[in-house]
């Protein structure tokens, strides 16, 4: 792989991690700041390996607020529901 294509996908992780911020509870203000310093506290980084290992982390991370949204979702859904 070559860095232009892991800088590529360090951009599109971000970018994803930013679209997915929109909805974070605690406002996209502080999702983004916290996403930003993440990102940033990370750019040091030359090894490719460990670029990877930090898009890996991203996708879990991408994943964990994946999950929080559809947490969220279904109970309200099932609060919705319930009181019929």
């Amino acid at each position: 792989m070559t860095n232009l294509e892991l800088r590529r996908q360090v951009i599109n992780i971000y970018k994803e991690l930013l679209f997915l911020g929109r909805n974070y509870p605690l406002g996209y203000g502080y999702f983004r700041d916290r996403l930003h310093r993440a990102f940033a506290s990370q750019s040091h980084l030359d090894d490719e390996e460990q670029i990877r290992k930090g898009i890996a982390r991203a996708e879990f991370v991408k994943k964990e607020v994946e999950a929080l949204y559809y947490l969220k979702r279904y109970r309200t859904l099932k609060q919705r529901y319930e009181n019929r």
